[in-house]
């Protein structure tokens, strides 16, 4: 079989699976779950978001990012800005004395609004920031990186340097950001309360249509020419820049979009949890993210989907027996898919069962297969 009928195979396969995975998460999972667990598995979408981007940039460019936390958190920074000066309009007075400013600048001694902090009275601004914001700082970071032909295991490391310093930057401006409790008691927006059951589950399907569209828009990109750029700058990044693309310019987009989905996961979060902390902004969950991606394929946008909800349900079921083991089993679970199966579920899938099942069926109808498929781009 050649190789572009098997591409255009895996490519059918992608978009089979989005429709299963939109069937699961739309139909199958609301029907089948209480409102608590659905929130819960909202949860889960919103790490998806990352490892769609994770896809882009790490499996199909090379390019390992240990540090997408940074944009999750970002965008639900910007997020829980606007949503926390909304619940802020009206003081509490029995626990802050100025009216119009967050509780916890109220207990720092803050008595103005910081500047930065006035734009994001209006949703709209907040909404155009949660993709603005991140992707400026992807830009600076990528731009500075790959201009100078950074990469590889040092460009992992300076992103993972950079969430470290994100992280106790937003922990020591305790006054700005609300410091290790991050930004909480998030209510209502624009009036209408996110707390309520019906509410969280009006989000959970927002939060379902944007992966969706998510998935969709990667899968667009990686069918274009654009994609077969991508591969050839992972595979032969020289052998690229030598035929006259921009190889840095190009990385440079790569890498923000991947941020901007990531952001866009981020503000469906926080309207979701409620909350958003420093804790998802660091070292921990930027590494849990590429876990995702990588159990469920890092080549596959469907994978990577699929990865993050069995993670993160084996996480929640193994946490509530032992909890102090769950590091140690995710630390376990990374070595064994990179040992057996370094492809993931996905790869799994179609170099063990797409084969198996293509011949059953080529004996069924009684023909010679042409010759096993290859393995996916």
């Amino acid at each position: 079989m050649s190789t572009a009928n098997t591409t255009t195979k895996n490519r059918h396969l992608e978009l089979i699976g989005i429709g299963l995975i939109a069937l699961l998460i739309l139909v199958v999972l609301p029907v089948w779950l209480d409102a608590f667990r659905l929130n819960l598995v909202g949860k889960y979408l919103t790490y998806a978001f990352v490892a769609v981007g994770l896809v882009l940039c790490w499996g199909y460019t090379g390019i390992l990012s240990l540090g997408q936390g940074i944009f999750f958190g970002l965008g639900g920074y910007c997020m829980a800005m606007f949503l926390k000066l909304e619940a802020s309009s009206v003081a509490n007075t029995k626990i802050q004395s100025t009216p119009g400013i967050p509780d916890f600048m109220d207990w720092n001694q803050l008595t103005h609004l910081p500047f930065f902090w006035v734009p994001f009275k209006s949703l709209p601004f907040a909404l155009i920031a949660v993709i603005a914001v991140p992707s400026l700082a992807a830009f600076i970071l990528s731009y500075a990186m790959f201009k100078r032909r950074v990469g590889g295991v040092y460009f992992a490391i300076i992103t993972q340097a950079f969430a470290a310093v994100l992280t106790i930057l937003i922990i020591g401006r305790q006054g700005y950001t609300g410091g290790i409790n991050g930004i909480t008691d998030l209510r209502t927006m624009w009036g209408w309360d996110i707390r309520t059951d019906g509410a969280k589950e009006i989000l959970y399907f927002a939060c379902a249509f944007l992966l969706i569209g998510m998935m969709f828009l990667a899968r667009f990109v990686l069918s274009s020419k654009l994609g077969r750029i991508l591969v050839a700058i992972r595979d032969k990044e020289d052998r690229v820049r030598f035929s006259g693309y921009d190889v840095a310019s190009v990385k440079v987009f790569i890498f923000c979009l991947a941020s901007a989905i990531a952001a866009v996961g981020g503000a469906m979060f926080t309207l979701q949890v409620g909350f958003m902390s420093p804790s998802f902004v660091g070292i921990v969950p930027s590494i849990e993210m590429v876990i995702f991606c990588a159990v469920g394929g890092r080549q596959s946008v469907v994978g990577a989907v699929v990865g993050t909800l069995l993670v993160n349900y084996a996480k929640t079921s193994f946490s509530e027996s032992f909890p102090e083991l769950w590091l140690f089993a995710m630390g376990g679970l990374f070595i064994a898919v990179v040992l057996a199966f370094p492809r993931g579920i996905a790869g799994l899938f179609t170099d063990q069962v797409v084969p198996l099942f293509m011949k059953w069926k080529s004996a069924r109808d009684g023909a010679t297969p042409d010759a096993t498929p290859a393995p996916a781009e």
